[in-house]
């Protein structure tokens, strides 16, 4: 079954309560990992709480970025890096730029994230680190496992943010859910004079050619010469490196209108977007991150999911509560939005340059952004509806919500 834990025979001879046993066990140090364990040490709850954190590599490099928008100061406000009160969006049907206070969109670097929640573990001498690839999850009795090199570590609980599957591999649609892949290269690039508007984020920039599936490049500028520049496509298939790369040449050249810079850092990214339901985890497997469902299928977006995730695990435990986190109605209504739009861009009934122009057009940029985080009403959502073709939006909503009868 793809998006899921592996899982593997329990040896008979590895009964529960043998071999290294945490209270918690967190399988992958990535966004959702560690933002789980930060809020561990948010609270004195758990300072007499072993915990293990695993993870294959050891987080000493920059291998991503995180953006996200916010009207108040997160858990992680300590380490972003930049931040825009203004965002621009381009296309050939509506282009503008909005003010988007309260709102600031913001971003993180990794090596930056990574840094900060490692060091204030060294103030925790419950919270522990090995480096080694997790081979297989599993429950046994009341205690769930990870095995690494053959060796298992028991915990109360496992929170694993592994996808253990190759999401790249996936076809288009199958078994009735729809499957894109949110795919992106990004050049942090320098100029030798000063270029940019570093009060003003490109969020979305539709002009370039679409024949690849929805694309779109987009500028955060961190100074005057100097910004991250993405090229960023939502399709079933990934370019090959030097689609990527021609991509970003064009957009700098074409539409940023700038020749001479430098290239000095690089990033490139896969996310899944797909209606597929992630598991949450089964017996004392907890599923977090991507893996447990908190990337947004539409967007891509999953930093500020993975964030109330991880609040509402804290206070489950804290209650003494199970921490598979139910969905609730208002989450399951902003699934079916979510599989329409995959089913119209998977199926090609529109085009998302224009689904996008059209959202940007007829509203707010506030009022967007709350409903790119799940957070607006169900009348604040047909009001934003309305900006779109309903010809195309009200079918497509009503297959997804007879799928299957």
């Amino acid at each position: 079954m793809p998006f899921s834990y592996s899982s593997s025979e329990q040896p008979s001879d590895s009964p529960a309560g043998r071999g290294d046993f945490y209270d918690y066990i967190i399988t992958g140090a990535g966004c959702a990992g560690l933002s789980l364990l930060m809020r561990f040490m948010q609270h004195p709850f758990f300072n007499n709480k072993e915990i293990l954190v695993i993870d294959a590599s050891e987080k000493n490099r920059n291998d991503r970025t995180w953006c996200f928008w916010e009207t108040v100061p997160g858990l992680f406000e300590p380490v972003v890096h930049h931040q825009w009160t203004q965002v621009d969006f381009y296309s050939n049907y509506f282009s503008g730029r909005f003010n988007i206070e309260p709102y600031q969109y913001k971003m993180i670097r990794g090596i930056d994230f990574y840094n900060h929640v490692i060091d204030k573990t060294k103030q925790h001498a419950n919270i522990h680190f090995i480096n080694g690839h997790v081979d297989a999850l599993g429950n046994e009795g009341d205690k769930a496992f990870a095995v690494v090199d053959d060796r298992r570590f028991y915990g109360q609980y496992v929170f694993n943010s592994i996808l253990f599957e190759d999401i790249s591999r996936y076809p288009l649609k199958e078994g009735g859910f729809y499957y894109l892949l949110q795919h992106f290269k990004g050049w942090m690039i320098e100029t030798p004079v000063d270029f940019f508007n570093k009060d003003a984020a490109v969020f979305m920039d539709f002009r370039v050619g679409q024949q690849n599936g929805t694309t779109f490049g987009y500028v955060l500028p961190l100074a005057a010469n100097k910004a991250l520049v993405e090229y960023t496509l939502f399709s079933p298939s990934l370019l090959t490196p030097e689609q990527y790369d021609e991509g970003l040449k064009n957009y700098i050249s074409s539409y940023l209108k700038l020749d001479d810079y430098k290239i000095t850092e690089e990033e490139f990214g896969v996310i899944p977007m797909t209606n597929y339901p992630f598991p949450k985890g089964e017996g004392n497997i907890v599923n977090i991150g991507t893996a447990g469902g908190q990337t947004k299928s539409s967007s891509g977006y999953t930093f500020r999911f993975i964030q109330k995730h991880t609040d509402d695990i804290i206070q489950a435990l804290l209650a003494g509560k199970d921490p598979h986190i139910k969905k609730t109605f208002a989450q399951k209504r902003f699934e079916l939005y979510d599989s329409t739009l995959l089913q119209i861009l998977s199926q090609k009934k529109a085009s998302g340059d224009k689904i996008f122009a059209d959202l940007f057009k007829s509203n707010k940029a506030q009022d967007v952004f709350r409903f790119l985080d799940n957070e607006t009403t169900i009348t604040e959502e047909l009001k934003m509806m309305s900006g779109v073709p309903s010809g195309v939006f009200l079918p497509a909503a009503f297959k997804e919500m007879f799928k299957g009868v």
